[in-house]
């Protein structure tokens, strides 16, 4: 019979009084019978992902790309590639194998891994894909020589500017948390150090996305934040400044979003920021208010796949098996995204998004972000 789960000086002392002793079977029955967090069934999961894939092997080109219309480079591909080793298919798998070549093709001179644009992008989205697939150490070189790119594209100049420590799609264009959090991604899977300047300096700019006023974040817009928008994270925080644009509020602040607030807290927990800082408290908090699957909170069904993606990476990263909302309900939320991503999945095994933003009606692009978040519904 196995010893009740309390031993410390607490328990000896307090296993001496009978009433206690009484009760110590009952404790432990309770605390036995506690609900472990409920999992999709790793057959479900195979399942949908085997049809994704013979959706795949039909829709690849002969250079191995997967590249929709219009998307601007090798990032759908890398994504692919990555989802399906993490979903457990060999590097030497036909489909994984042909897209791998098809991104050794795109490293360029420089290091980037791009064709046309979005050399930020898609380079630090390849990146992670190589670190996935690197067996043998076969892309060491390519993900060294990437880093250095990537990191040639950080703005530099003064701590005190806004840009500083961000990435945009290019050397040239803003900086904003998109491409920064997938910087940030690929910088720590290559093994960079979470005290790398790169790192650090990242997330300077990612907090000065985020709607909480105070020493990390002294924009005039965070202060004008809702209390609905506050510890979420905006695109650009930029657009505080422009009467354009249309993430504004009529606080003068900017409207924080669910992709974004995802994406910032992943980038702090990947770059190791504790769970005690305000900033992860915060994005934390507003990430309880707006638990949902059912859209992407501030976007609503615009980059829905996008959003699901990072809300697998930054909930893994979190380590909750069962996150509790604001309302105290728990999530299973391996489960939850699971089942939201079945019911998703179209008859022929892709998924596509009807809302054509961010081009997610490509259903290459919306398959690639789906298969990626289904890789993080089982525990590695």
């Amino acid at each position: 019979m196995s010893s009740p789960p309390f031993r410390g000086r607490g328990y000896q002392a307090a296993s001496g009084d009978p009433a206690v002793r009484r009760l110590l079977p009952f404790l432990t029955a309770l605390v036995l019978a506690a609900p472990a967090a409920a999992e999709p069934d790793p057959k479900d999961v195979r399942a949908v992902a085997d049809k994704a894939y013979d959706f795949l092997k039909s829709r690849q080109k002969e250079d191995g790309s997967f590249e929709p219309v219009k998307a601007g480079g090798p990032g759908p591909t890398a994504l692919i590639a990555a989802a399906l080793v993490r979903l457990g298919k060999p590097v030497d798998d036909p489909v994984v194998a042909k897209a791998l070549a098809y991104l050794e093709k795109n490293v360029q001179k420089d290091g980037g891994i791009y064709n046309r644009f979005l050399a930020n992008y898609t380079t630090a989205i390849a990146v992670t894909t190589f670190k996935e697939a690197n067996q043998g150490g076969k892309y060491d070189h390519i993900i060294e020589n990437a880093v250095k790119f990537l990191k040639g594209l950080q703005r530099a100049g003064s701590d005190q500017d806004l840009p500083f420590g961000g990435f945009g799609y290019d050397g040239k264009s803003r900086p904003d948390t998109s491409n920064s959090h997938f910087s940030v991604e690929a910088l720590i899977a290559a093994g960079v150090p979470k005290d790398d300047p790169a790192v650090k300096n990242a997330l300077i700019f990612l907090s000065r996305c985020q709607n909480l006023p105070g020493e990390a974040n002294k924009l005039e817009y965070a202060k004008k934040a809702t209390e609905g928008d506050r510890g979420g994270f905006v695109y650009n925080p930029a657009d505080a400044t422009n009467e354009k644009s249309d993430k504004r509020t009529p606080e003068g602040g900017l409207r924080s979003e669910g992709g974004m607030t995802y994406a910032g807290l992943k980038s702090f927990l990947y770059a190791g920021v504790g769970r005690d800082d305000p900033r992860v408290k915060a994005a934390l908090d507003w990430i309880r208010r707006h638990y949902t699957l059912e859209e992407n909170p501030g976007q609503r069904d615009a980059g829905l796949f996008y959003y699901y993606h990072v809300f697998a990476k930054a909930m893994d990263a979190l380590g909750e098996d069962r996150f509790e909302d604001a309302n105290g309900v728990k999530h299973d939320w391996r489960k939850e995204l699971f089942e939201t991503l079945k019911a998703r999945q179209g008859a022929d095994g892709s998924w596509a998004n009807k809302n054509g933003a961010f081009l997610e009606n490509s259903p290459e692009l919306a398959t690639a972000f789906a298969l990626l978040s289904l890789s993080y519904t089982t525990k590695k």
